[in-house]
């Protein structure tokens, strides 16, 4: 009898110390997704940051070479050059961008982020614009750690108010 009480012990330490060792992965994965879900959201942060303050080049830094942007609903421009002049039309705007809920969900090297924001500006007559939406980009994960968007669809809503 006690030869099973302490065969029935030393199982239950076993099963015990699985548990402890399951739970510390479990913390070890959180804080690593937390950590990675926070340099997601900063490189959107450097994006809108940069927008605010008319750096052009400083935006650009926070996307891929071949990136696709939508400029407007249902007009995507590729690459370097095609996203440098949409940021130039943008920022004769003068935009000031303020972000709202967000959510990112994130699949090895790859993340969609995806953001409710309001933009205030300027029209090239004075005159104020008010515009707000769902942005849904998709970063990816560079070699060098950081991450840098693919897509960016500021006008991701856009298809919600079509009936």
């Amino acid at each position: 009898m006690t030869s099973k009480i302490s065969q029935r012990l030393i199982c239950l330490a076993v099963l015990l110390h699985g548990m402890q060792s399951i739970h510390a992965q479990s913390q070890d994965n959180q804080g690593s997704q937390t950590m990675e879900h926070a340099q997601i959201q900063s490189t959107i942060d450097s994006n809108n940051s940069a927008v605010s303050a008319g750096d052009i080049e400083g935006a650009l830094a926070t996307f891929e070479p071949n990136a696709v942007m939508v400029a407007q609903p249902g007009m995507p421009v590729m690459g370097t050059p095609a996203l440098r002049e949409a940021f130039k039309q943008f920022l004769a705007l003068d935009p000031k961008i303020t972000i709202g809920s967000r959510e990112v969900v994130k699949a090895d090297d790859i993340a969609l982020h995806s953001y409710t924001w309001k933009m205030s500006g300027k029209a090239p007559d004075g005159k104020p614009v008010e515009q707000s939406g769902l942005s849904v980009v998709v970063l990816r994960k560079q070699p060098d750690g950081r991450w840098l968007m693919v897509i960016d669809n500021p006008f991701g809503g856009h298809l919600l108010h079509k009936s």
